[in-house]
């Protein structure tokens, strides 16, 4: 039942129930036990208008979410350090994005933990690039024929080739666009080989494909490809660190989603202690209890 049903049911005020339900979330989750953290993941998420976030905490092995802070900068988990060395935690590896201000936050305080660049962010960042490459593209054209050839294949250009539609004949429209432009061509095929980083039978492997990628994609002369291998060449160790430590922050998103549901069912929370409580009481429940 939601808050509002409790309420009715009772014929006693939404505060007094949802003040009820927050003393009991916090007696439960306000201290979590962190002593045996060994993996755990780091994200943000955006909860209000205007730049508001929380960042999220995960624990890889549980999947229970340790630690809500106010902000998305590496201060924002100023108090989780604290409770980790309060519990003598020994954590071995954190799966997180290329956020320098978290870099500098896990490096500062977790010196022997390994940092583990999530997979999905680098893919995610480079289809922006992908992106906004065929944006330059379609503004600079002049001919006619390229404008509408490149005109609507953004999302072609960034669907896995086995998930085009035959139906709306999307594999025969994104082959022309490639045709058409050699550049958005090279930016394509490389988008698909940088997934292969990630599925290698050793690190070792894994190092000569990253090293061939970066090579091609400087060696196509593409501003964007030469920017974004430097960008990847930079953060090198903790994109293969994956073959260390096979985590990735994938699992938070799937927490961020549930989290975004229920702030939408709630139509917002005005008590930020109380919903960063109901994050924390996500991994125990099917159903949150929601106002």
């Amino acid at each position: 039942m939601t808050i509002q049903d409790v309420a009715r049911h009772l014929g006693i005020s939404w505060d007094t129930i949802k003040e009820i339900q927050k003393r009991d979330l916090t007696k439960r989750f306000s201290r979590p036990c962190l002593k045996n953290v060994k993996r755990i993941a780091i994200d943000e998420i955006s909860v209000r208008k205007g730049h508001r976030y929380l960042t999220v905490v995960l624990d890889m092995d549980t999947g229970a979410v340790i630690f809500v802070g106010d902000g998305k900068g590496g201060d924002a988990l100023d108090p989780f350090w604290q409770r980790l060395r309060r519990a003598r935690a020994k954590v071995k590896a954190v799966a997180m994005d290329m956020s320098p201000a978290y870099i500098s936050a896990v490096l500062d305080h977790l010196p022997d933990a390994t940092i583990v660049f999530d997979h999905f962010h680098v893919i995610k960042l480079f289809n922006d690039k992908l992106s906004d490459l065929r944006r330059d593209l379609y503004r600079e054209t002049k001919e006619s024929l390229k404008k509408s050839v490149l005109k609507g294949t953004r999302w072609l250009l960034l669907k896995n080739p086995e998930n085009l539609d035959p139906d709306k004949k999307e594999k025969e429209r994104l082959a022309e666009a490639l045709k058409l432009n050699e550049p958005l061509s090279c930016a394509y095929y490389l988008k698909e080989d940088l997934r292969q980083i990630w599925v290698q039978p050793s690190k070792e492997i894994a190092e000569r494909v990253f090293t061939d990628w970066i090579k091609r994609a400087q060696a196509t002369g593409i501003k964007m490809l030469k920017t974004f291998a430097k960008t990847l060449a930079a953060y090198k160790s903790g994109i293969l660190a994956y073959y260390d430590y096979r985590i990735s922050s994938a699992p938070l998103e799937g927490t961020n989603n549930k989290i975004k549901t229920m702030k939408r069912m709630a139509y917002g929370f005005r008590d930020m202690e109380f919903f960063k409580l109901k994050i924390m009481a996500l991994h125990t429940t099917k159903y949150a209890l929601i106002g």
